[in-house]
This record gives structure tokens, sequence and C-alpha cells, in this order.
């Protein structure tokens, strides 16, 4: 069991160094998640589409919100286990969240890495990875498989 566990241990240590040297090699350090994160929910904040939803959520959190978007961030581009949470859940249940909002939420993240990811890898790893997260929100809070029941489209 201890052989395991060490095991373990080293597993999850080589993936963290080999996500930390990939992350160097690009020009990706915590000051850039920080700004990425703080010009993007500036962004957010001001779009009349995805600022009132973001907003109603959040008002009187944004604080805490950052802090939280920071360490998931970090986490998903260093594998530093510094985030622990529920994003399915966490959007459940939002007011006024739609399918339609993905797209915009991705077009508002891909003008922020034009104005602060040091290169175009830097921008192309963070753009790939928000368009997964944001594929995967959308398929957890919206697909209704139903839909695409064969039965049910030749009706």
């Amino acid at each position: 069991m201890d052989n395991e566990l060490q095991g373990r241990s080293a597993h999850v240590a080589a993936i963290r160094e080999r996500a930390e040297a990939e992350m160097r090699t690009i020009g990706v350090d915590k000051a850039f998640i920080g700004a990425l994160v703080e010009s993007f929910y500036g962004r957010v904040l001001t779009h009349p589409d995805l600022g009132p939803v973001f907003d109603a959520r959040l008002a009187g959190r944004w604080p805490e919100h950052m802090e939280k978007m920071k360490r998931f961030w970090s986490a998903v581009a260093f594998r530093s286990g510094t985030y622990v949470g529920k994003p399915v859940q966490a959007h459940l249940g939002v007011a006024n969240m739609a399918p339609e909002l993905f797209p915009k939420w991705l077009e508002l993240f891909a003008a922020t890495l034009d104005e602060v990811a040091p290169n175009d890898e830097a921008k192309a790893w963070f753009m790939a990875t928000a368009e997964r997260i944001a594929q995967s929100l959308t398929l957890a809070l919206f697909y209704n498989p139903a839909e695409d029941d064969p039965a049910l489209k030749r009706s």
C-alpha cells in the first residue's frame, strides 16, 4: 500500500513538473494568469449580455470570485491542485444562463488573450482550454439527449 501511494505521489509530481515546464516554455506564470483573469472579467462586467448574468450571481462577491478563478486557471495550467470546486454545479440555476452566451464568453476570452498573452503558443493553449471548458459546461448544463433521438427527428 505504501508503495502504491508513493507511486501515485511521484506520478502526480511528474505531471505537475511537466505542466510547469510547458507553461514556462510558453511564457506563462502566475502574473500572467492574474492579468488574464482581471482583464477578462473586467470585459465580462461591461458586456451587455454577459455582465448582467455574472453580476446578478456575483454581486458583493467579486473579489472572492476573482481569487477563485485565479486558482482555477493556475490549477488548469500548472496542474497545481490549488482549485477545489465543482464548476458544473456552480453554474446550475444561474438566472438567464443560456447556451448562446458561451460563444460570447469565448469571444471576450480571445480578445483578452490577444491583449495579454505573451505569445501565440500561450494564446493557443489557453484558447483551446477555454473552448473545451465552454463545450463541457454547455453540454452539462443544456444538452438534452432526447433531442438527438433519431426517432424524434423523423417525426
